[in-house]
This record gives structure tokens, C-alpha cells and sequence, in this order.
């Protein structure tokens, strides 16, 4: 892992809380925006989207990794940020005291694009005025992906 410099990690915080935003949070209103940062420089984004049946909602990372691969992404992925909490007044998430982690699931889907390109990408939890950095290695160890299929 190449660590991302001050810049760059303050950038893809920045576009995770801008992609908050935009999330679809009726019930828990809490929002989470997330932030992929691609070795060629590109940032795809997504934000949580819950659904009145609750099994049914997607992740603000799920929702970043389905766009990514729908515009063909296979591999590449050199960072994750993850912003999160209540809304403001302007809709992008005010943060909570705490980083916020990527849920088990959001490790497992995340795990998927990051194996296909061979990478550990570095995770940024924000939370109130701090950041926790971390790998997806940390946070997922022994991960199942496309490699475990042989």
C-alpha cells in the first residue's frame, strides 16, 4: 500500500461528505457517503439509499462499488473514504464523534473489486475533525474473493 498524501486524503473525505448528500435515508436518517479513489486519479462516489423493507437497502459503499463497476471497473482501487452521520442542513452528513467503519458487507463487496485488481486499499473512517486510516486487509482479514474460487 502507497500511503496518500494529507491532500489527497482531505479531497476524498471531501467527496465522500459532498456524496452524503445525496443519500435516501427516510428512516435512519443518517447519512453515509463514500468516496473510490482509482489509481488513474478517478473518484466514483455513492451514498446509502434505504428502502421501507429494510433488507432491501444498500450501503452508501455498495451503492459507490456498483457505479464503479458499471462503468467497467476491474481493479485499481487504491481508496475508500467513508463519511458519515445525521443530516445538516445542507442534506451531506454532519459526522458523529466517531469514524465510521464499512459494515461486514460493504468489507465483502469492496474485498471483490479490490482482489480483482490485486490491491489493499487504504480505508478513511471520518468522523468529527479526525480521521482513522487503515487497510481493507485490517478490516477483513482472511478475506473470500474471486482468488479463494481457484
Amino acid at each position: 500500500m502507497t500511503a496518500l498524501s494529507s491532500e489527497v486524503r482531505d479531497d476524498l473525505v471531501a467527496a465522500a461528505r459532498l456524496a452524503s448528500s445525496a443519500a435516501y435515508a427516510p428512516y435512519s436518517r443518517f447519512h453515509v457517503g463514500a468516496a473510490l479513489l482509482f489509481d488513474d486519479g478517478e473518484v466514483i462516489s455513492g451514498a446509502n439509499v434505504e428502502n421501507a423493507s429494510y433488507g432491501l437497502s444498500l450501503c452508501a459503499e455498495t451503492a459507490a462499488i456498483a457505479a464503479a463497476l458499471n462503468a467497467g471497473r476491474r481493479g485499481g482501487l487504491v481508496a475508500v473514504a467513508v463519511f458519515g452521520g445525521p443530516a445538516g442542513a445542507d442534506g451531506a452528513a454532519v459526522a458523529g464523534t466517531d469514524p465510521i467503519t464499512p459494515c461486514g458487507r460493504c468489507r465483502q463487496v469492496l474485498n471483490e473489486l479490490a482482489q480483482l485488481g490485486g490491491t489493499d486499499p487504504e480505508i478513511l473512517c471520518a468522523g468529527e475533525g479526525h480521521v482513522m486510516v487503515t487497510t481493507l486487509a485490517a478490516l477483513l482479514p482472511h478475506a473470500f474473493g474471486p482468488a479463494s474460487l481457484g
